[in-house]
C-alpha cells in the first residue's frame, strides 16, 4: 500500500535537500548555491495552503534581498496560491508527477550479475555520465548534504559504464534521483534493471515504498515507470517571475 503524499513529499525533500531554510511567516525559505529549483523554491508550511496578499509581497522581498529567483513550488491543494501568483505574472514551469510503489513489487525478479553495484562515494566516470546528463558539480552537492542512507548505483553493460543513479531513505521511502543511461547503452532494458537494484538496496534499509519524481514532459521516464507499475500519488509545479539566473 503507498504511503500518503506528504511521506513522499518529505522523502523528497530529505533526500535532495537545500543547503539552508528559514521560516517567514507561513513560507520556507529555501537557499542554495545552484542544485536546482528543487533547492531553491520558496514554498508554502506543511500545513499552509494559501497566502495572502501581503504575504506574497513579504516573500518576494525576501527572495530580493537573498538575490534568489522569485521561484515558488506549488503543491497539490495550492490552487489559490497558484492563481494569485498567475495573476502576478508568474510563468508556470516543470509541472511534475511524484509516482511510487510497494518496494517488494519489484523485488520479486533476479538481476543480471556483474551489473549493477552500490558505491559511495560515487566514481569519477559516474560523475562523467551525469555531467554529460546535466547533472554536474551542484547537484553533486545537494547529494552529499543529505545525512540518512544514501548510495549510488554503477550500471555495467558489456565491460563498460553504461549508466548510474543516486538512491537515498526517508522514513519508509526510498527516492531514486539521477538515473541517467549513456545514450549509446540505451534501449536494453538497463533502467528497469537499476529500479530493480534501487528497491532491493530500499528494502535493505528498511523500506517500504519506493518512489520518484518525474516531469510530465519526459515521456520516456514516465513510460518506464509506468511499464514498472508505479501509481500517480501526487504533483507539483513551480511558478516563476523572471529568470532563474
Amino acid at each position: 500500500m503507498i504511503r500518503p503524499y506528504h511521506n513522499v513529499k518529505q522523502a523528497l525533500e530529505q533526500t535532495w535537500p537545500c543547503e539552508r531554510q528559514y521560516e517567514l511567516g507561513p513560507w520556507r525559505i529555501f537557499q542554495s548555491d545552484g542544485g536546482g529549483k528543487r533547492v531553491s523554491a520558496t514554498r508554502l508550511a506543511f500545513d499552509q495552503i494559501s497566502a495572502t496578499a501581503r504575504q506574497i509581497d513579504g516573500a518576494e522581498q525576501a527572495l530580493r534581498d537573498l538575490n534568489q529567483p522569485l521561484l515558488f513550488h506549488i503543491d497539490e491543494g495550492q490552487s489559490e496560491l497558484d492563481k494569485a501568483l498567475e495573476k502576478r505574472g508568474y510563468q508556470l514551469v516543470d509541472p511534475t508527477d511524484l509516482l511510487a510503489q510497494p518496494v517488494a513489487d519489484l523485488c520479486d525478479q533476479a538481476l543480471p550479475k556483474t551489473t549493477l553495484f552500490e558505491i559511495w562515494p560515487p566514481l569519477i566516470i559516474q560523475k562523467d555520465i551525469w555531467a554529460a546528463g546535466g547533472v554536474g558539480p551542484q547537484r553533486m552537492n545537494v547529494m552529499n548534504r543529505a545525512t540518512e542512507a544514501k548510495t549510488s548505483l554503477l550500471i555495467r553493460w558489456k565491460g563498460r559504464a553504461a549508466g548510474t543513479a543516486y538512491l537515498a531513505c526517508h522514513g519508509a521511502v526510498i527516492m531514486v534521483h539521477a538515473l541517467i543511461i549513456s545514450p549509446e547503452q540505451r534501449g536494453q532494458g538497463l533502467a528497469k534493471w537499476a529500479m530493480r537494484k534501487a528497491a532491493l538496496w530500499g528494502q535493505s534499509q528498511g523500506c517500504s515504498v519506493l518512489a520518484v519524481a518525474c516531469t510530465k514532459e519526459n515521456s520516456v521516464a514516465q513510460n518506464l515507470y509506468s511499464s514498472l507499475g508505479m501509481k500517480h500519488v501526487g504533483h507539483y509545479h513551480y511558478r516563476l517571475k523572471g529568470d532563474l539566473r
